[in-house]
């Protein structure tokens, strides 16, 4: 089986990391899309009616762009992602509902400015349905994801 680094970034942090880890384990790489991309309005936390402050606190769906080939080839799944009001920004969940997760083992990792990883592994759960395990970490490089 296979492992893959499946990742968001919305300023560059994350993709940064999640390409130095999946280089280092040998993993394939997906990198999750928005549909209509954010633009930096768009992430501008301390506006509390921007786009990804609507989407958190909503609950909204967010279009992921593309799909994984041969998603059940993959039975350890690591997943990257920017800390939004202490969990998984929307656009992880939307992606995480179009798979079928059964049996898959899940690594969350986030980058964060200040954040702590919060209930993230329990918020992101339900969108896993039928994971092996899922857990959250929040690292600052490629060298924390698998301590």
């Amino acid at each position: 089986m296979k492992s893959l680094v499946a990742y968001f970034s919305a300023e560059g942090n994350t993709a940064k990391v999640a390409k130095e880890f999946a280089e280092k384990e040998g993993a394939d790489v997906f990198e999750i899309v928005p549909e209509i991309p954010y633009s930096k309005a768009d992430i501008n936390y301390l506006n509390p009616v921007s786009r990804c402050n609507r989407e958190q606190i909503g609950g909204k769906d967010v279009p992921v762009s593309g799909k994984i080939e041969n998603f059940d080839e993959y039975d350890t799944v690591y997943i990257g992602f920017p800390i939004w009001y202490g969990q998984a920004p929307r656009v992880i969940h939307t992606f995480a509902l179009g798979y079928d997760w059964t049996g898959k083992t899940v690594h969350a990792f986030a980058t964060s400015g200040g954040s702590g990883v919060g209930k993230t592994a329990e918020k992101l759960s339900p969108s896993l349905k039928g994971a092996a395990s899922v857990d959250a970490r929040v690292v600052k490089d490629a060298s924390e994801i698998n301590e």
